[in-house]
């Protein structure tokens, strides 16, 4: 298999893939996120080797993911070094109280935030992250707190590097502090909201996690977006495919931002993972194509 391209994650040094794993697929039905399906230990142990066999070095994961942390930790830590472990802060560590409904999802306290880290590095099986991420953003009464936080538990080698995963326009206040190294948003040919920031964010050095570059699954499956879909079959892009299908033709618009560093994409299955490391390998598509989906979709009424 040839090898995954990798691009630079900003100024942090390191090289990743430019197809990551995102490990939400992993967190069974007991998750905050809803829709999460059963998953066998075996089948969690053979994808998780099989994402590391394929040459992705970056594997994205939460507190929020119910089962997710604790499969890596049980299934991959032994090959920690061979992956780039970037997770998220913000998610009540209380997570029995979270699952049962008697407590919020996120609590953004300096106490919760350093609990959380704790969690995810026992579950894990590791004594720090590469990223450390912040799971949305804290109320504007315990920013300073938090962020400081976060710099603390960079400071103490708890993580490596901290980032933001949240969206536009709120994202816009932690660009502007100067002080992460990495952002995670949304970005596919159906979702270009977060098109500018990416190259806004690369000249300042920061790193990109794009998550959602394949819309976020195919219609009416997980968490894909019906109106996301509504605007393919609107611009009419099947006339485009050229043999492609939807995954590989929305996966190389996305990593054809010449800007972006990752995006990530989940999947219980390996053969899904092939699928997509195949997609990757064939490169970003040709620039006269991009610029023609662009112009179809701007032009959807």
């Amino acid at each position: 298999m040839e090898a995954l391209q990798t691009r630079k994650l900003g100024e942090t040094g390191l090289d990743v893939s430019v197809l990551g794993y995102g490990a939400m697929e992993l967190r069974g039905p007991r998750s905050p996120i809803p829709k999460g399906r059963p998953v066998d230990p075996a089948q969690a142990e053979k994808v998780l080797n099989s994402v590391l066999d394929s040459g992705i070095n970056l594997i994205d994961t939460s507190i929020d993911y119910g089962e997710s942390e604790e499969l890596i930790g049980k299934y991959v830590s032994h090959r920690r070094d061979e992956y780039l472990l970037a997770s998220k802060c913000g998610c009540n560590a209380d997570t029995t109280s979270v699952e049962e409904g008697n407590a919020p999802r996120h609590i953004y306290t300096r106490e919760n935030l350093i609990k959380g880290v704790e969690l995810s590095l026992r579950r894990m099986n590791t004594d720090h992250l590469d990223l450390l991420q912040f799971h949305g953003s804290p109320p504007v009464e315990l920013r300073d707190q938090a962020v400081q936080t976060l710099l603390d538990l960079k400071s103490d080698g708890k993580t490596r590097f901290i980032g933001v995963s949240d969206v536009l326009p709120t994202v816009t206040d932690f660009v502007e502090m100067g002080v992460f190294d990495v952002f995670q948003f949304p970005y596919s040919a159906l979702d270009r909201e977060h098109e500018s920031l990416i190259t806004q964010l690369a000249n300042s050095g920061s790193g990109t996690l794009i998550r959602g570059g394949i819309a976020r699954g195919e219609p009416g499956h997980g968490l894909a977006d019906p109106n996301l879909w509504a605007a393919w079959d609107k611009a009419r892009l099947d006339e485009l495919l050229d043999g492609m299908d939807q995954f590989e033709f929305l996966l190389r618009f996305t990593i054809s931002h010449p800007d972006l560093s990752t995006t990530i994409v989940g999947s219980l299955y390996p053969d899904h993972i092939s699928r997509n490391i195949a997609a990757v390998s064939k490169g970003p598509l040709p620039e006269s194509l991009c610029n023609e989906i662009k112009n179809r979709l701007e032009n959807v009424d």
